[in-house]
C-alpha cells in the first residue's frame, strides 16, 4: 500500500481500499471463468482481521466456492507478506512469515447467462 492509499491518521489504510483489491480478484475470477467481468451483487461477510497502513505488501486471493446458473459465490482472503522498516532505511522492508491475514470476506458475483462463455473455464 503505498502513501496515497492511507486514509486516516497514522498512514492506515482505509477498508474499503482493501476491498477494491478482493474486486478486482473477483473480476479476474469471473473472467476466468466465464470470459466475463460479471457484477459484483454483495457481501455475506467481511472481517477486518488486521490494521493495515502504507508501506504493507498485501496479497489478495480468492476462490470460487460455489457456481449457479448466473451467480458465482466466492472467498477472499487479503495477507500481509511484508511490512516496512523505516527504522532501518526508506526502502527496507521485512518478510512476514507465514503471511498474516488482514481481512476475510465472502460474496457472490453475477454473471449474466448470456454472457458466459463457458469455454473459457479452466479447471
Amino acid at each position: 500500500m503505498s502513501e496515497t492509499d492511507a486514509h486516516y491518521g497514522g498512514g492506515l489504510v482505509s477498508g474499503a481500499r482493501l476491498l477494491e483489491l478482493v474486486h478486482d480478484v473477483a473480476t479476474e475470477l469471473c473472467i476466468r471463468g466465464d470470459g466475463d467481468e460479471g457484477l459484483f451483487a454483495g457481501y455475506s461477510e467481511v472481517a477486518f482481521l488486521a490494521p493495515v497502513h502504507a508501506g504493507d505488501f498485501l496479497e489478495a486471493r480468492g476462490e470460487i466456492t460455489k457456481v449457479g446458473k448466473s451467480s458465482r459465490e466466492m472467498s477472499f482472503t487479503v495477507f500481509r507478506y511484508a511490512h516496512p522498516r523505516p527504522d532501518i532505511s526508506d526502502s527496507a522492508a521485512d518478510l512476514v512469515d507465514p503471511p498474516e491475514p488482514v481481512l476475510r470476506a465472502t460474496g457472490t458475483c453475477v454473471v449474466r447467462q448470456q454472457s458466459q462463455r463457458t469455454d473459457q473455464r479452466s479447471e
